[in-house]
């Protein structure tokens, strides 16, 4: 099959590999063949493989209101934001059809191959829970309406992908204000959730992360312990389908008194964590600090870790409402010397990586 006529497939195929991924709605439109090729999961591997990907960090962040009908928002709307790494160029994507008011209030972020997925938050309005999941595609540039998340409509919950084909999604708490001990799982690719076996506690307001093929769950607190976060922390084996024991004091030291922000550096496993300004390194299950946060990061919304390279993203001291600047940093593991990120103004509730 030609790709491009006249020239060999292989040629033509690294013209596409080449292609910006601002591009790849155009090229996926051209003709059902380029629509095909770009759309192959052995597509974006070799692209990554050959040095053509493209980095990006999306986060959710606010944008002021536009006036309508004289109205002033005490408020501002969440939008998606996405920095490409390599440019430094910021943008924003297409809002969610059918979601006037913006994204929904604290929604979670996670990335599978070249798709964006939202989930849950609260309505901007009403502040209602919602069990909503939206799903953006870079390769066609649109927005999908996912399979609704099941059970009671959770909020603050811990949320993780395994990069490949699911998301995992536990604990928060339900309308009632109860910390829920329950956990389902997304499958992208099917559009379905299944529910998993419920933790061994209750966690509202845990982290997750998706580290060494498994699924864990960290912090969090139950009802009755409102806002005293735990150290401990469980993980699900999906090979196994089951919950391991209990770790007590995953997290060591001092009072706990607000989670950890977490990631994992990818490959060789390590595990970096952004806790009370400083950033802690998780080696022979034992946590050493390895160095400090700038001091004008006040809160810390997002962590990657990535070629080398930690990437923090936080809110400023201004930043006490939902105005002023957003504070990102880039820092080289090896030397422990901090980059400033040129960002746009607007407060960061959430982040995730993806690259296509």
């Amino acid at each position: 099959m030609e790709l491009i006529p006249n020239l060999p497939y292989d040629v033509a195929r690294e013209c596409l590999l080449r292609s910006s991924y601002k591009q790849f709605p155009v090229i996926a439109s051209v003709c059902r063949g380029w629509n095909r090729e770009v759309s192959l999961s052995e597509f974006l591997q070799q692209r990554k493989a050959s040095g053509h990907s493209q980095e990006l960090l999306i986060m959710s962040q606010a944008r002021d209101r536009e006036p309508r009908s004289g109205k002033i928002f005490s408020s501002p709307e969440y939008r998606i934001a996405v920095l490409e790494s390599g440019s430094g160029l910021w943008t924003e994507l297409p809002p969610i059809p059918g979601q006037p008011n913006g994204l929904p209030l604290f929604c979670k972020l996670v990335s599978i191959g070249s798709d964006l997925i939202i989930l849950g938050g609260l309505d901007p309005v009403t502040w209602q829970a919602s069990d909503s999941v939206f799903v953006f595609s870079f390769l066609s540039s649109k927005w999908r309406e996912g399979a609704a998340m099941p059970g009671v409509k959770r909020s603050f919950f811990g949320c993780a992908s395994d990069s490949d084909r699911t998301v995992l999604v536990a604990g928060g708490h339900d309308e009632e204000k109860q910390a829920l001990t329950s956990a389902i799982v997304y499958d992208l690719a099917e559009d379905k959730w299944t529910f998993l076996p419920d933790m061994s506690r209750e966690r509202d307001e845990c982290k997750a992360i998706f580290h060494a093929g498994k699924f864990h769950v960290i912090g969090g607190y139950a009802t009755e312990e409102q806002g005293q976060f735990s150290k401990s922390a469980e993980s699900f084996d999906m090979s196994t389908w089951l919950w391991g024991p209990v770790k007590e004091e995953f997290l060591d030291g001092g009072e706990t008194v607000s989670a950890p922000i977490y990631a994992t550096a990818g490959e060789n496993g390590d595990l970096y964590a952004c806790w009370r300004g400083d950033v802690m390194l998780l080696r022979n299950n034992t946590w050493h600090k390895v160095g400090q946060i700038p001091a004008d990061v006040y809160s810390v919304a997002y962590v990657a870790v990535r070629a080398g390279m930690l990437i923090v993203i936080g809110n400023g001291k201004a930043l006490a409402g939902y105005g002023g600047a957003t504070v990102g940093y880039i820092c080289e593991l090896n030397s422990f010397q901090w980059v400033k990120l040129e960002t746009d103004a607007g407060h960061v509730q959430a982040g995730c990586f993806l690259e296509v």
